[in-house]
């Protein structure tokens, strides 16, 4: 790959203000890539094109061989990556080149990236505040034109609330749409690997090269025959938007409230004023673009937050019980057997948001405990994926005719996150603040529906995002919109950001 004249140079002004990589290798790995991974593409000479001699970034608990893989965290801080994730060897065999790992919150865990044990990332707009999480680093880099696109990860808005907050594009697909193999697991039933991008149209690009079926992992498949199409939808159509207004969440939210503590959760989620302002923006600049927009209210949004922490963090203590340190990982300098080498281990390995999340999840799957809480969630979650497929219809397709054959409206509207891109110290959002707003985008996780954030307004020198939530395959119809509006209100840029790539 023949990298543009004053590139480097570029990279490196831009990597000291906002620490977007653990590892940036421009000339590629300490070791040899091999074939590129598990997997090959089948894409169209459109996307091809699109990332054809193109660098990309990975975030870092994504595998791609001879880079690191550290998650975020101290216990894999020198573990280096024997193989490449099916994702990444696609957009590989495909001609684009990774050039670094990405920072993120350990193990994928946070809304910031401030949780991550290896270093400080931040936002290309106002560096001191944080890029959102935990594809902060993927953000950061597409946003200051270090790439043009970025691998991530959402397992409740962790590609969403990061694009939104740098003012780029972020897609989290259809659970089983994009291959999870080489993804380090955090929440397996939650999880996606999505893009995030400079473009709606390379956002597209590049999800058309890393979805399809793979046999490495088989909660994969294929878009059914009849879904929306990708690229070729038919010219002129608009789809009914439904508009999940932040009043409406509001309301439901309310209905809630039993307790202080629910009041401030309640709190957390309100928009301030700026949001508020560019969603109400969007809002009338889709309805002038042609498209119809009504008021829909999803009464089952108020338990999504409890129930995606009561499943993600039950899914995090299983999952990172293979983090021991025996077979790989940092390891103490003395320990008196193996179980105090775990130990040990652990308790200095992992950071204090991973240990908290590992604790709840080990109590809500303790006997007598998975029924009043586990299995409760999990009856949520369906009805929660009930209620959006009764606005969105289901992913059958049956009759030939698309999503909207059984659809009332073929995407809703909603905002990303309550605030624009918060600071740190005093201006900073708790912890339990942010993992309240993750009200606006753990449900699209919960029903494992595709999601699309993309940029709107620039409100006081921050970008603010909205995002579109579709059906079940129907990336395209998301990313249609979207690019329309995109052609119209081109998306901003931050100061000193420099195109290289066409």
């Amino acid at each position: 790959m023949r990298l543009p004249d004053g590139f480097l140079s570029y990279c490196n002004e831009w990597e000291e203000r906002i620490g977007a990589f653990i590892e940036f290798a421009p000339d590629g790995p300490k070791t040899d890539e091999g074939d590129g991974g598990a997997g090959s593409a089948a894409s169209t000479s459109e996307s091809a094109a699109a990332v054809a001699g193109f660098p990309f970034a990975v975030k870092d608990n994504i595998a791609v061989k001879g880079f690191s893989l550290t998650c975020g965290s101290k216990l894999l801080a020198n573990f280096r990556s024997p193989y490449t994730a099916t994702a990444v060897g696609k957009l590989q065999t495909a001609g684009a080149s990774v050039i670094g790992k990405t920072n993120l919150d350990e193990f994928g865990m946070g809304s910031s990236t401030d949780n991550s044990a290896l270093k400080k990332t931040n936002n290309p707009w106002d560096t001191s505040r944080v890029p959102g999480g935990s594809s902060g680093g993927s953000a950061a880099a597409v946003a200051a034109g270090i790439v043009p696109f970025a691998l991530g990860t959402d397992t409740g808005g962790s590609i969403r609330e990061p694009a939104a907050f740098c003012g780029v594009v972020g897609l989290k697909p259809t659970y089983g749409a994009v291959s999870r193999f080489g993804l380090v697991a955090y929440a397996s039933s939650l999880e996606c690997a999505g893009v995030i991008a400079d473009t709606v149209s390379r956002c597209r690009a590049v999800f058309s090269i890393i979805r399809g079926r793979d046999p490495m992992d088989e909660t994969t498949q294929d878009p059914p025959p009849n879904a929306p199409p990708l690229y070729g939808s038919k010219p002129g159509s608009k789809c009914v938007i439904g508009v999940l207004s932040p009043e409406a969440i509001a309301r439901a939210a309310a209905s809630t409230v039993e307790s202080e503590r629910l009041d401030a959760a309640v709190q957390a989620a309100v928009l301030e004023d700026e949001v508020r302002r560019a969603f109400d923006a969007s809002r009338e600049r889709l309805a002038g673009l042609g498209y119809k927009l009504v008021d829909v209210e999803v009464p089952a949004l108020k338990y999504g937050v409890p129930a995606y922490y009561t499943i993600a963090t039950a899914e995090a203590s299983a999952n990172l019980a293979r983090f021991d340190s025996v077979r790989y990982g940092v390891r103490p300098g003395f320990a008196e057997n193996a179980d105090d080498l775990v130990d040990r281990a652990r308790d200095a390995g992992f950071g204090p948001e991973v240990k908290l999340r590992i604790l709840l999840g080990t109590f809500v799957l303790r006997s007598g405990f998975q029924d009043r809480y586990y299995l409760r969630a999990q009856r949520i979650r369906a009805g929660i994926k009930k209620s959006f497929e009764s606005l969105l219809g289901g992913d059958g397709y049956g009759d030939g005719a698309g999503t909207e054959c059984n659809a009332k409206c073929g995407a809703v509207l909603l905002p990303v996150f309550p605030t624009r891109a918060f600071g740190r110290g005093p201006s900073a959002l708790s912890a339990f603040a942010q993992k309240a707003a993750d009200l606006y985008t753990c449900c699209a996780n919960l029903a494992g529906l595709p999601a699309l954030s993309f940029p709107v307004s620039v409100e006081g020198g921050l970008p603010v995002g909205v995002q579109l939530l579709g059906g079940a395959f129907a990336e395209g119809t998301l990313l249609d919109i979207a690019e329309e509006y995109e052609s119209r209100y081109p998306f901003p840029h931050p100061p000193g950001y420099r195109a290289f790539w066409s």
